[in-house]
């Protein structure tokens, strides 16, 4: 085992089983990463509150909810990979010490800029975060077995973070002031800084070259206007502004891909793709948060706008399908250890996840449970091939990469959620506005809530007609969205019965298919 407080080990942990140590070590990684999956959804019932208090303008409130995930992914590779150069464990003290810190000015803010500022210091706090948690899994974890359930515990916690974030924010917001629902962070990051250095192994790359500076600004100008646009199109429909933004970002792309195959110390080495199985773990990756986030996006406002919820009592509901995910990801890894083929584990995954998609078509004006379950069914069948392909691709990886594995996983996972919210949710706009009545006012036309909000001037009768009207239209946009939900994980279940098979973590690819890999990237 490398000592504890070493700076300069290069190699995972041991060689052996993971003891008590490691476990406890393990326990104390998910307290940051819980907190940074809940700051993602920490919002939802505090925003009124903060309107209340700070009077911010419209489009500063925009920037107060959004501008944490744009941060946290524009910087996610370049986090990734200054830890692997810097140390993983150093990299997330510092973090730790900025998203606590940034997360006590968020508390006390007394404006809306002020807010606004420490929310983007904590999305630079959770890109560091995010991706040193699992490098450092990589690190503790050398045996497969071993790895193979802290990555599903991993996978479960980040998960039960997001769901949790909405209710807990309900609760303190109900009993305390909008503020305490950062100082929630402080008591799990203060330990996190304690136990840190006496529990996690320090690791980096040994010989990483130096760091490429131009790198940086063109990740997070390939990144961040794709993801802001990909995040404006459902709501405000294919605007040229968003499209624009998408394009400028995809030639971002193109110049940071091609910085990375010429530069003589990549961010993102081109030889990552010659594990055999990383760029399909990826990919898949990538379609697994598609499902997520884009089911996330109607089934929020159906619990409220459709069924008539509350938000606490809509989140409330919403934590019952945690019971069936908080046992998805442990179940895959019990049949991959007994012998099953972990490409038929993410097909039956993909496969379980389009059945979910297959429930929701079915959804009426007035199905809770049916929607609660296939929200589970969906999210269940997500996990199971997020936990197997997070450890694919970390098998697959160089431990000295572990770093920039892990931000890829995750900078494709914010590609993923934003791509599955445009499309699905396109699809969802399109057909609500085809089955609203032409009679109907133009701002009903627009949103579900928009046609609820001019129901509530409208006369007795008239109001009520309008307000089923919308319903009815926003639950045939989702049916129609699940159903293409549906048909893209049938293919993805296709395309990993493809891919995966006879797959191994930690394998490399013949060399005509790394050659080819890196052709394409």
């Amino acid at each position: 085992m490398t000592n504890s407080t070493s700076t300069t080990s290069t190699t995972p942990a041991g060689t052996g089983r993971a003891g008590r140590r490691e476990w406890t070590a393990l326990g104390v990684l998910m307290l940051p990463l819980l907190l940074v999956s809940m700051d993602v959804s920490v919002l939802y019932f505090a925003i009124p509150a903060i309107s209340a208090d700070l009077e911010p303008s419209g489009t500063q409130q925009l920037w107060i909810f959004d501008i944490y995930a744009f941060v946290l992914a524009g910087l996610l590779m370049t986090m990734g990979s200054l830890g692997d150069r810097v140390g993983r464990r150093r990299l997330l003290l510092i973090g730790a010490a900025a998203f606590g810190a940034a997360s006590l000015v968020a508390a006390y803010a007394n404006s809306a800029e002020t807010l606004i500022a420490a929310r983007a210091v904590l999305g630079i706090g959770g890109a560091t975060l995010m991706p040193s948690t699992m490098a450092i899994v990589r690190t503790l974890f050398t045996d497969p077995g071993q790895r193979a359930k802290a990555i599903g515990i991993w996978t479960g916690v980040m998960t039960a973070g997001i769901a949790l974030g909405s209710v807990l924010s309900g609760v303190l917001v109900e009993f305390f002031w909008w503020g305490s629902v950062f100082l929630v962070n402080l008591p799990a990051m203060a330990l996190l800084l304690v136990l840190g250095p006496v529990l996690l192994p320090e690791s980096k790359n040994p010989a990483p070259g130096r760091f490429d500076l131009i790198s940086v600004p063109l990740s997070m100008a390939a990144v961040l206007p794709v993801v802001y646009g990909l995040k404006e199109i459902p709501s405000e429909g294919a605007h040229p502004l968003y499209v624009v933004s998408i394009t400028v970002g995809l030639l971002f792309a193109v110049l940071f891909v091609r910085r990375q195959r010429t530069a003589a110390s990549p961010m993102i080495s081109p030889a990552l793709f010659r594990g055999r199985g990383f760029a399909p773990a990826v990919a898949l990756n990538l379609v697994s948060a598609f499902a997520m986030m884009g089911s996330a996006y109607f089934t929020t406002q159906y619990l409220q706008s459709v069924l008539g919820r509350s938000a606490l009592e809509a989140a409330l509901w919403a934590l019952l399908p945690s019971v069936p995910i908080g046992m998805a990801a442990p179940l895959a890894t019990s049949l991959v250890q007994r012998g099953v083929d972990r490409a038929y584990v993410v097909t039956a995954g993909f496969a379980i996840g389009a059945a979910g998609y297959a429930l929701l078509a079915l959804a009426g004006t007035d199905s809770l449970w049916l929607v609660l379950a296939a929200c589970g069914v969906l999210s269940s069948g997500a996990v199971m091939v997020i936990s197997q392909l997070t450890d694919l691709a970390l098998g697959a990886a160089p431990p000295e990469q572990a770093g920039a594995a892990s931000s890829l996983l995750e900078t494709g996972s914010e590609f993923g959620g934003a791509l599955g919210m445009a499309v699905l949710g396109s699809i969802g706009t399109a057909v609500y506005r085809h089955e609203m009545p032409a009679s109907a006012p133009a701002a009903a036309h627009e949103t579900l809530g928009g046609a609820l909000a001019v129901a509530a001037h409208l006369p007795g009768r008239t109001g009520q007609t309008l307000t089923a009207a919308a319903r009815e239209a926003f639950t045939s946009g989702m049916q129609g969205a699940a159903i293409a939900g549906t048909a893209i994980l049938a293919l993805a279940a296709l395309g990993a019965a493809t891919t995966l098979r006879r797959v191994r973590g930690g394998e490399t690819a013949p060399e005509g298919a790394a050659e080819t890999v890196e052709a394409l990237v």
